[in-house]
């Protein structure tokens, strides 16, 4: 299918100009999309570099292979960028990555098509997977899940805190008839919300919740976060674009753990070198400019954060 409207790739230009610095070294894009990053960082790539790409969706995979298919540099894996260290072993490249990109979250076009299921706006089948060839859809999940089930998904990735009342309302009318459809399930959450927020759709975080937990977005980051520390090279660049706090709070706390080392008892004299420090910021958060803002909408929750493996 095609998409429904272009997707604009979020903080394109900075995330590559932070990421790139080696032309010849191997690349990572942990989430291919549509392309945006991966075109840009062929661009500055020699015919030495390499780019290796993941996505779990299949229709991205299709659009890799119609963009890059001819670029001998180019490879993808459709699956989740957390099997980064299984696919970087392969090449026996651990330990020598340049640089890994995580541009985080939901595309345009998987928000935009309503056969997809992610969108409350639109109202289409509920499934919510960015990969539809496995794991259960949200469907499948919202009419069988126990209620505390529901209210913990809601509140804990989706930081609702009408999470119960929710889960009481679907559970409520899941027994009446299934949920199947992301209109009525947009209706449901909107009517069990007692309080909604200016300028924001009732559902919106409970969505959220359901999507993260669905395609087990935070452990697959948690995953990667680690495995792309060992994968790079010491100079190696790690990038990851966030759109909401859970993943950005990952993320910063992942760089200043490793940018403070290894937690030391009190007292206990270590000097510097001691302390396995393995990565150093390089920047603090950025966000879209003014510009981009003024292009892209969906660029105004966006935060990029910048590290280098130093050891």
């Amino acid at each position: 299918m095609q998409d429904s409207q272009p997707h604009i790739t979020v903080l394109e230009q900075e995330a590559v100009d932070a990421l790139v610095v080696d032309a010849a070294g191997l690349y990572v894009d942990g989430t291919f999309g549509r392309g945006g990053h991966s075109a840009q960082i062929l661009q500055k790539l020699s015919p030495a570099g390499r780019l290796l790409a993941f996505d779990k969706d299949t229709a991205a995979i299709d659009v890799a292979g119609e963009r890059f298919g001819g670029d001998q540099r180019f490879s993808i894996v459709h699956d989740s960028f957390a099997t980064l260290a299984e696919q970087v072993e392969q090449l026996g490249m651990t330990g020598k990555v340049s640089g890994v990109l995580l541009d985080l979250g939901v595309s345009s076009p998987q928000l935009d098509e309503p056969e997809r299921g992610f969108s409350f706006l639109h109202d289409g089948p509920l499934d919510m997977r960015m990969d539809q060839t496995r794991g259960i859809s949200a469907a499948e999940w919202v009419n069988t899940a126990p209620e505390a089930e529901l209210a913990r998904v809601m509140k804990e990735y989706g930081e609702e805190r009408f999470a119960k009342r929710m889960a009481r309302a679907l559970v409520e009318e899941r027994s009446k008839a299934p949920i199947e459809r992301t209109g009525r399930l947009a209706h449901i959450l909107k009517e069990a919300n007692p309080a909604w927020e200016k300028g924001k759709h009732p559902a919106t975080r409970a969505f959220q919740g359901i999507r993260i937990h669905i395609n087990s977005e935070l452990a697959d980051l948690e995953a990667v976060l680690d495995q792309a520390l060992e994968a790079l090279q010491v100079g190696g660049r790690l990038v990851v674009i966030s759109f909401h706090s859970l993943e950005d709070r990952l993320v910063k706390r992942f760089i200043r753990r490793h940018e403070k080392g290894d937690p030391v008892p009190r007292g206990v004299p270590l000097m510097e070198s001691q302390l396995n420090k393995r990565l150093k910021s390089r920047s603090k958060a950025v966000k879209a400019d003014a510009a981009e803002l003024g292009r892209n909408v969906r660029s105004r929750s966006a935060v990029m954060r910048i590290a280098e493996k130093i050891a």
